[in-house]
Formats: structure tokens, C-alpha cells, sequence
């Protein structure tokens, strides 16, 4: 159930104040989806087999993930602030060539997690995406995060695209391939 109190204070954040804030994104999955593509004479055959990891996968926060990056365009962040310290965020830019929004950051600490803040800043996203008429609203993601995936399946999101060199040369064997999500949005006129 969301914590009203909490999803009511969170609020747009000042570029000038939160530019280049480190995000201490940190997870750990028992589960991987297994990526596999077959070149056939018909074509390609590509699926995604959620399976267990022989030992739960951690990833550690590496410093990588910071707000407003100079090359998103048009970035803006919506989060919430508990005694003086960043709690939860979402950031959202625009990508005018294709006319999309793509949330680039997502994290919420810890401690703060199902209680609702997801979804609420996940409103704020697709609101956003309404509002300045975009075609879609599109995030990445990793095979190896089961969470985040069941999560932003529940959001109604659906893969809509993959990279299978996207992070290095042995993304597939390491079960960390780029998965792209994306809800595809009415069109007016």
C-alpha cells in the first residue's frame, strides 16, 4: 500500500543543486533471464529464459550512476528528500530524434523500498510523457536485475528491444545483457 505522506513529498529537483549526485545502486537477483539468439536460414530465433543464478548476483554501487549527465537531453528528476538526504528519484530525458522519454535513472534507497515510491515516480515519468506528447516512454535495464524487470513489467512496460555487446564483448556469458523496456504511447492526430 503507498505511503501517501512520502509520494506527496516528493518534488522536482534543481539541476544546479543535484547535477552529477551519485546514486549507490545496489541489488542483488537469484534469477537471470538467459539470452539466446539462433541465425537460421528463416532468420533469427531469439529467446529469454528466466533462470537461476548458481549463486545470488550482487552488484555494487560503482559511482557510474549520477544525476543530470551532460549528454541527456532536456533532463528533469522528481525525488524525495528525508532529512536532508536524497531517499528516492527518478530522472527522465528527452530524446527529440525519436520523440520519446527515456527514464535514466531510477534507485530507491533500501529502506525505503515497496511502500510505493516506484510506482509513484513512475507516475510522474508517464505523466511526463503525456504531457510533452511523446510516442514512448523507454528505460534499460539488465538481464541479471529479476527485480527491476518484474517491476517495470508490472508498470506495464514490455521488452521492446536488447544489446548484446552493450556493457562489453561477453555481456551474454556474464548474464548482464542491455535489456530496453518500453510502453508505446497513443498518438493525438
Amino acid at each position: 500500500m503507498p505511503e501517501t505522506g512520502m509520494i506527496n513529498q516528493i518534488k522536482e529537483l534543481d539541476p544546479g543543486t543535484w547535477q552529477g549526485y551519485s546514486l549507490p545502486c545496489h541489488y542483488v537477483s537469484r534469477h537471470y533471464y538467459d539470452v539466446a539468439l539462433v541465425h537460421t536460414a528463416r532468420g533469427f530465433i531469439v529467446t529469454f529464459t528466466k533462470k537461476p543464478f548458481d549463486t545470488p548476483f550482487t552488484r555494487l554501487p560503482d559511482g557510474n550512476d549520477r544525476l543530470f549527465q551532460p549528454w541527456w537531453e532536456a533532463a528533469r528528476a522528481w525525488g524525495l528528500i528525508e532529512n536532508d538526504r536524497l531517499v528516492a528519484v527518478i530522472e527522465t530525458a528527452a530524446e527529440e530524434w525519436s520523440n520519446r522519454l527515456r527514464v535514466t535513472e531510477l534507485w530507491i534507497a533500501e529502506a525505503y523500498r515497496r511502500r510505493g515510491l516506484g510506482t509513484a515516480l513512475m507516475d510522474i515519468a508517464m505523466k511526463r510523457a503525456r504531457e510533452e506528447k511523446r510516442r514512448a516512454l523507454m528505460l534499460e535495464t539488465q538481464s541479471c536485475n529479476e527485480t527491476a524487470i518484474a517491476f517495470y513489467l508490472a508498470c506495464g512496460f514490455s521488452l521492446v528491444g536488447f544489446d548484446l555487446c552493450a556493457y562489453g564483448n561477453h555481456d551474454v556469458a556474464q548474464r548482464e545483457v542491455r535489456m530496453e523496456l518500453g510502453i508505446l504511447l497513443e498518438q493525438n492526430g
